[in-house]
């Protein structure tokens, strides 16, 4: 099963902005990841077609899995 860690903030503009992180360490420790939002927004790291990253809406961890299904 594939995982990303995805990071939502809130941009200048109003919208939600997702970064998606591929294979993350588990389990995620909830303190680095807010200190990891916190200085991307202050180092004004990304800028979005909305404007530039000003608050934190929050992060978690989602699973995809892919099943095949037998015709028969």
């Amino acid at each position: 099963m594939n995982k990303s860690l995805e990071l939502q903030f809130q941009t200048a503009g109003g919208a939600t902005s997702t970064l998606s992180i591929d294979s993350p360490i588990e389990p995620v420790d909830p303190a680095a990841i807010k200190t990891v939002m916190e200085n991307i927004i202050a180092e004004d790291a990304f800028v979005t077609p909305s404007g530039g990253l000003i608050g934190i809406i929050g992060a978690r961890v989602v699973a995809r899995g892919v099943e095949d299904v037998e015709l028969v």
